[in-house]
């Protein structure tokens, strides 16, 4: 490989020129065994992220000071980072790299900074096709869900309605507390997600005012996202207290009126996170002790749930218990006091909860029982999906049947997802099953293979180079003291662009080109060739293998693991 220098008969090569005839033609090649490679290998943190997202493309983006590209890049996967910034639990930043080398990046705050300045600069969406496609698709529920699913068939060309039973978007995102996610925040994204030419029909209940049926006659695909909004039976031991209110019941209310109950002494039950923004609305409107009783355990440090842990947010439950609420763990509520159907109090139990092959066994222990006075019982244990006028895909089942092709059981043309599907809850969970959706109607339409294959393992951690990274310490948000969290004032701060810019640049790009030239300066054949800024290739070097002899120190010299050696064909 190499350039003809008109009219001197030289032959220009990436390491300089020679003349014809001479070491230009000793391809070194022949004497190769294996050849380099570059391939991007996924990153941990986009195996973790439940919403999709590629993390190290926008961070280095952002890390150049590149700050519309960099949310451009973000919402290919994500139209709600302003959202999903502020109220997901952040697994990508417990599987980060970093973490094993000094401190996992604080990739939230960076999602973010992003989704705010995107709000407050007005961008809008990019690579939004003019022309649409014949085809249309139904989406009922303007969850995270809907919402995203939506968002990504517009993506895709399609001409997409999205039902929804409430007067506004947003499913319950609305509920979440203003000092974790302020209404105004869920507004602003909702109403530009929704711009983007989705047809909008609010206060359209499902099986009341538009059937199946009918959805299925008018549309080319349906993709149901009802969350779970009904919810679960309630009783001790069939005690049932007159005034029962549910903990998203409760939420809703404080939302819609702006007051809750005046309860001097409130018990919870339940471990999740409806029961945790509950508790520590309750203390802000007037209450003067909450607790919460759970049959499981404190997160851990990171906030992970698992068999026996809360599954609440792991920052979550900790700010709850610097604001004063008291969480009763390992225990469960074994009778209720009543007075004239009314409670008094109720009465604790330890407890041990087993998993059998027919699910979780609660084992209670005498002699540990113990009373607390309290004027409520709350239940925050879950909801289920409501089958209003879906009814008949249940097939007698208590929940949805859906295959790994988004499909639910028996209906070709119908996709579910969000709450409604297997291991959801959280809002990010419900954009990345909203993108998936919109895959699945594409592949289906256009009658391609399904995506459903597994992704390719991320890049382990000795496949970097630390030898080009030095320590740095993290960021770590701005944070409201505990002792003034007394109202809804948004608890955590967005990070100024000086900040999250050095965050950014912390990122390992674990598996994507960082373009550090490494190995274009290093290889001592001149075999790679820097397309950056003189070629319309989409990557920024090239190997000519004329003359690369596959000594392999480009690879050992890539820093984030881009490059790896392959059998030579």
């Amino acid at each position: 490989m190499g350039i003809e220098h008109a009219g001197s008969g030289l032959r220009v090569t990436p390491g300089g020129f020679a003349w014809p005839n001479t070491s230009l033609d000793n391809h070194t090649r022949s004497w190769r065994l294996e050849r380099p490679l570059y391939e991007t290998v996924p990153a941990p943190c986009h195996g973790a992220c439940p919403a999709l997202e590629e993390i190290p493309v926008y961070l280095s983006h952002l890390a150049l000071g590149r700050l519309r590209e960099a949310w451009e890049a973000l919402v290919l996967a994500n139209p709600l980072p302003a959202v999903t910034g502020r109220v997901c639990p952040h697994p990508c930043e417990s599987s980060c790299h970093r973490g094993s080398y000094d401190s996992a990046l604080s990739i939230h705050s960076a999602e973010r900074f992003l989704g705010d300045t995107a709000l407050r600069e007005g961008w809008d969406y990019p690579g939004l096709p003019g022309e649409r496609r014949e085809e249309s698709v139904a989406v009922v529920g303007a969850g995270p869900a809907g919402l995203s699913c939506a968002y990504h068939l517009r993506r895709q060309g399609y001409r997409v309605t999205l039902f929804e039973a409430l007067p506004e978007a947003g499913g319950t995102c609305r509920v979440i507390p203003d000092y974790r996610l302020p209404s105004e925040i869920i507004s602003r994204e909702v109403e530009r997600l929704l711009g983007v030419g989705i047809d909008f029909r609010p206060e359209t209940r499902l099986g009341r005012d538009i059937s199946l049926e009918e959805l299925e006659s008018g549309f080319s695909a349906v993709y149901l996202a009802p969350g779970r909004q009904k919810n679960r039976p309630y009783s001790v031991d069939h005690a049932v207290p007159a005034d029962l209110r549910h903990g998203l019941d409760l939420l809703r209310e404080f939302r819609n009126v702006g007051s809750l109950p005046r309860w001097e002494r409130v018990v919870i039950a339940g471990g999740g996170n409806t029961a945790v923004d509950l508790a520590r609305t309750l203390l802000r409107t007037g209450s003067r002790e909450v607790h919460i009783v759970t049959d499981e355990e404190l997160p851990g440090a990171e906030g992970e749930s698992g068999r026996g842990i809360m599954p609440a947010i792991g920052r979550e439950v900790a700010m709850a218990l610097e604001e004063g609420v008291r969480i009763h763990t390992g225990r469960r509520i074994r009778r209720l006091l009543l007075r004239n159907d009314r409670v008094v109090g109720c009465e604790l139990v330890h407890a041990l909860k087993e998993f059998e092959q027919q699910g979780p066994v609660h084992r209670a222990f005498s002699g540990t029982e113990t009373i607390l006075e309290v004027e409520a019982v709350i239940p925050a244990v879950g909801q289920e999906v409501d089958p209003e006028g879906i009814g008949r895909l249940f097939h007698d089942r208590s929940v949805l049947s859906i295959l790994p092709t988004g499909q639910v059981e028996g209906e070709g043309r119908i996709f579910a997802g969000g709450d409604a599907a297997p291991g959801g809850g959280l809002v990010s969970q419900a954009v990345g099953s909203g993108h998936r959706g919109a895959r699945m109607i594409d592949a289906m339409l256009r009658k391609k293979e399904f995506p459903v294959a597994a992704p390719p393992s991320p890049i382990p951690f000795s496949g970097l180079n630390m030898a080009y990274f030095d320590h740095r310490s993290a960021y770590r948000p701005e944070e409201l003291s505990p002792e003034v969290r007394t109202g809804f004032s948004e608890i955590e701060r967005t990070a100024p662009l000086d900040l999250i810019r050095q965050e950014a640049d912390r990122c390992f790009s674990c598996g994507h080109c960082l373009e550090c030239d490494n190995c274009w300066t290093l290889c001592p054949d001149g075999a790679v060739l820097r397309t950056a800024g003189i070629s319309a290739l989409p990557v920024p070097y090239v190997f000519d293998y004329d003359y690369c002899k596959g000594c392999g120190l480009c690879v050992r010299e890539c820093p984030s693991g881009h490059i790896r050696m392959v059998p030579e064909e």
